[in-house]
């Protein structure tokens, strides 16, 4: 038997509650919402992309460097 999916979604006062049958997987919902939270926070950002990546991969870089410093890489 194929299960059907069922997706409601109800506006109640200044909420939108969304409903998903128990059987979606919660980790691709949690997904999707993140990308919402992404997109609702980076409206009315004015950063090009290319600036985002440079402080991303800096970001990452040092993220890197205290990691093998706190297991001892660099001993």
């Amino acid at each position: 038997m194929i299960k059907k999916l069922v997706i409601i979604v109800e506006k109640e006062n200044n909420e939108i509650l969304v409903r998903f049958t128990a059987s979606m997987n919660a980790s691709r919902i949690q997904s999707i919402l993140d990308y919402l939270r992404y997109k609702e926070l980076t409206s009315k950002s004015k950063a090009k992309e290319k600036y985002v990546d440079e402080l991303v991969k800096e970001s990452k870089s040092d993220r890197w460097e205290k990691i093998r410093k706190s297991i001892g890489f660099d001993d």
